[in-house]
């Protein structure tokens, strides 16, 4: 919570920079984007856009998210772990009937209640069994996108249901909730983009005393690589010698790209621009073995390596006191909500609905003056059995994937799920059967590597660093004090009468 000394100081120091003392905020996500895809990582792929906000801004070399897309999200909109939010057990897939829990407070509602005008496009993926779960119930006054964690680029489906939606609550608290059938075959990339820029020009209308939160959640590049051909010759013709995929992939990119072109533009055009922070961030990393890349990391997606978990991130915006700089301080996505938090001016003890515990930092100064935020460790996870109602029923079925060729299944032990994954300082110890990478290779019982030293992950020194191990060791039983027990991954098939995905519960478990 901040102290009036504290929202004083930074009011003036907003007001010698900018009209007013709250920021304008564009949040933007983009999906399964390997920590190496972007031409200022080195990337062939064709990112001009991203390149000049990265490198005229501050790029985030240590910026932890979690290895797969619900988790991450749920993390970043709650300013929570997902020990506390219940994400600790995975991805959310399309009748997974749970979700962001309702007594959660999100970045949206937060920022509402200091006066932002608030928008979400994209992709949702944390829940929407009941309507309270979707976007427009959680505090954002509008949402054009899907509610699943996929959708085809230019059908918009996932398993034959259509997901493209628009979403608003009218004056009388009702729920409109809109299919746009309207919108099919338009590329779900450029409809996100167009979205963005229109939410932007109608803000520009708005009094400049009402800030803007808009949060820009791409489902680009995860799967099915859908691209025009002619996109692919067009953005990927020097990349001749690479696969098909790759092109594909590459492509799906630089089209995203050219949207953010077109958002920064539409911000300038508007006179925010000054008065706005960009923030982009990859939500976990590249799947390995697929056509992206985190190099120099090991492993990608659904592994708690530095591949699976180091974001592609950077921020720009002409509020930062030192740009052009690769900041190396340690940050997690949950820090996003308490730095937000302190830009707004927030004043938790004036608000209706209890803030639950965060365990974000501001972050704010670190990025701004290239200092630490105090942070010295990140929880990336931990799996405990006994966190679990009826794990005396030990064999669970879990939807692991969906995909445009269906969907696998794997039966699963809960007893054995007593997982561990943390860093602290330069070490990151990994504790219990997680998956180490997608070619089905699971983790030693216990690991340690130094990552100062060996980035790469590829010397596991817990027999030299005993110590090390220990102290990391004593911190994992304050963690489970706060974790919430869940229950078993319940499914509810959709009603197949139905042409589109739509909550199918009336109210919360």
């Amino acid at each position: 919570m901040l102290s009036a000394g504290c929202v004083i100081f930074f009011g003036l120091f907003l007001a010698s920079k900018c009209d007013h003392s709250k920021p304008n905020i564009v949040f933007i996500v983009s999906d399964d984007q390997g920590f190496q895809d972007a031409g200022f990582r080195g990337s062939k792929i064709l990112t001009p856009n991203i390149d000049k906000l990265a490198k005229n801004g501050v790029i985030l070399d240590r910026h932890y998210v979690m290895p797969q897309c619900s988790p991450t999200r749920a993390s970043l909109i709650s300013g929570r772990y997902p020990i506390r939010t219940g994400f600790w057990k995975g991805n959310l897939k399309p009748t997974g009937e749970w979700g962001l829990n309702l007594n959660e407070t999100t970045i949206p509602e937060m920022l509402k209640r200091n006066g932002y005008a608030t928008h979400a496009v994209g992709k949702w993926h944390v829940g929407f069994y009941t309507y309270d779960h979707t976007p427009a119930k959680r505090g954002f006054d509008t949402f054009l996108g899907c509610y699943n964690g996929m959708q085809g680029y230019f059908k918009h489906n996932l398993k034959g249901l259509r997901d493209m939606r628009e979403d608003y609550v009218v004056e009388n608290g009702t729920l409109v909730d809109k299919i746009r059938w309207d919108l099919q075959g338009q590329y779900s990339t450029n409809v996100y983009t167009d979205r963005a820029v229109e939410i932007i020009e109608e803000h520009s209308n708005l009094s400049k005393e009402k800030p803007l939160f808009l949060y820009l959640a791409y489902t680009a590049p995860h799967i099915p690589f859908d691209v025009k051909r002619e996109d692919i010759e067009r953005l990927t013709s020097h990349m001749n010698s690479s696969s098909i995929k790759v092109r594909r992939y590459s492509a799906m990119i630089s089209i995203m790209d050219e949207g953010i072109g077109r958002i920064v533009k539409a911000l300038r055009k508007a006179r925010l621009r000054k008065n706005t922070i960009i923030v982009f961030m990859s939500d976990n990393g590249a799947s390995d073995p697929g056509p992206g890349s985190n190099y120099p990391y090991r492993s990608g997606k659904k592994s708690f390596l530095e591949g699976g978990v180091r974001s592609l991130s950077f921020v720009n915006s002409p509020l930062l006191e030192v740009t052009g700089y690769t900041n190396k301080h340690l940050h997690h996505v949950v820090d996003w909500f308490t730095t937000f938090q302190y830009l707004a001016g927030d004043q938790t003890h004036q608000v209706k609905k209890p803030q639950l515990p965060l365990d974000g930092y501001n972050i704010w100064s670190s990025i701004s003056r290239n200092i630490s935020s105090g942070r010295q460790e990140v929880l990336l996870n931990m799996e405990e059995a006994d966190k679990i109602y009826g794990s005396t029923d030990n064999l669970a079925v879990i939807e692991l994937e969906t995909s445009p060729s269906g969907t696998t299944y794997e039966v699963r032990d809960w007893t054995k799920k007593n997982n561990f994954a943390l860093i602290w300082s330069q070490w990151k110890l990994l504790v219990g059967d997680m998956h180490a990478d997608q070619k089905g290779g699971f983790y030693e019982n216990l690991q340690l590597y130094d990552l100062d030293t060996d980035p790469q992950e590829q010397n596991n020194v817990k027999d030299q660093h005993p110590y090390i191990v220990k102290t990391i060791l004593e911190r994992r039983p304050e963690y489970k004090k706060n974790m919430t027990m869940i229950y078993r991954r319940i499914s509810t098939p959709q009603d197949k009468a139905n042409t589109y995905w739509m909550p199918w519960r009336e109210t919360e478990h």
